[in-house]
């Protein structure tokens, strides 16, 4: 952006504010959402399916596969047994192999499977 276009951007901004025009806008005085969580290499993506309100079916399989990833602890800990928590952990690491081994649309994985053993002691360690 040259000088020119940015005070041509500084004099419509200060001409608006005297106008009033960003008096009394949603979430005025409050804290941005989000500000208190990490940023994941993704959040762009997150932000724009929020924002247009898509489900998690929007997403593309890559991505899908790594906010299930994400969300498993808390997927884990709505199970009752052991078994389950295998199961629950069988079944997203049959969806991962999938995708390591075959084409899939979206980004590549930048993980592997999930190990059971670990999600079983950390799923105890919750409880």
């Amino acid at each position: 952006m040259s000088d020119r276009q940015a005070r041509g951007v500084d004099r419509a901004i200060q001409e608006a504010e005297a106008r009033g025009d960003f008096k009394n806008l949603p979430g005025a005085g409050k804290p941005l959402p989000g500000l208190d969580r990490p940023l994941h290499d993704d959040w762009w993506l997150h932000q724009q399916a929020a924002r247009d309100s898509l489900g998690p079916d929007a997403l593309p399989p890559a991505l899908r596969l790594a906010k299930e990833r994400e969300d498993l602890p808390a997927a884990l800990d709505a199970l009752a047994d052991e078994a389950a928590v295998r199961a629950a952990v069988g079944e997203l690491n049959a969806r991962i192999r999938k995708a390591l081994i075959g084409p899939v649309e979206g980004p590549p994985l930048r993980f592997g499977l999930v190990d059971a053993d670990e999600a079983v002691a950390a799923w105890r360690s919750r409880r």
